[in-house]
C-alpha cells in the first residue's frame, strides 16, 4: 500500500465516507490550501467532473474536466475565498458495483453562515471495484430561479 492510499484509505471505504470526503476536501477558510492529493485520491483515473451553467447571453454551457483540470479550474477561487460546501440531502441508488447519488448541496462563505448563498445538485456516480470506492463522475447544476430545487431532493 502506498503512502497516499494508507493516508486516505478511510475516505474510500463506504459511500458515506467518500461523499463526506468530497465535500470536506474543497471546503476551508480563505488562504487555506486545499488537500489536492486527497482530492485526486477520491477519483478514478478516468473520472470526469462536469458543470452545467447558463452564460450571460442565456446559452447553456457545460465544462467537462478531468480531476486535474478541475483543480486548475477551482484552485484560484478556493485559495482566494472562504468557501464551505456541504450536503443538504442524499438519495442513493445501487446496482451491482455501480451507485448513483443525488447529493443536494449548499455553499456558504463562512462556516457559521445560517443560510447558503448557493444550492444545487451533484449527480455523483461511484464504482466499487471490490477493494475501494471510486468517484467516476460528478455532474452538477446550481439552483436558479428557472430551476429551483425540487422538494424531494431537499429532504
Amino acid at each position: 500500500m502506498n503512502k497516499l492510499s494508507n493516508q486516505y484509505k478511510d475516505d474510500v471505504i463506504s459511500i458515506d465516507s467518500i461523499i463526506d470526503a468530497l465535500y470536506d476536501v474543497i471546503s476551508g477558510e480563505k488562504g487555506e490550501e486545499r488537500n489536492w492529493d486527497r482530492e485526486r485520491y477520491l477519483f478514478h483515473p478516468e473520472a470526469r467532473l462536469i458543470v452545467v451553467r447558463k452564460e450571460d447571453n442565456g446559452t447553456l454551457d457545460t465544462k467537462v474536466m478531468m480531476p486535474d483540470d478541475f483543480i486548475q479550474y477551482a484552485q484560484p477561487f478556493l485559495d482566494g475565498e472562504s468557501f464551505y460546501e456541504y450536503e443538504i440531502a442524499r438519495k442513493v441508488e445501487e446496482f451491482g458495483h455501480v451507485v448513483h447519488v443525488w447529493s443536494t448541496f449548499g455553499s456558504k462563505n463562512l462556516i457559521d453562515d445560517n443560510k447558503p448563498h448557493t444550492r444545487g445538485i451533484n449527480s455523483i456516480q461511484l464504482l466499487n471495484d471490490g477493494k475501494r470506492w471510486w468517484i467516476m463522475n460528478v455532474y452538477w447544476n446550481k439552483e436558479t430561479h428557472e430551476f429551483p430545487l425540487p422538494e424531494k431532493y431537499c429532504i
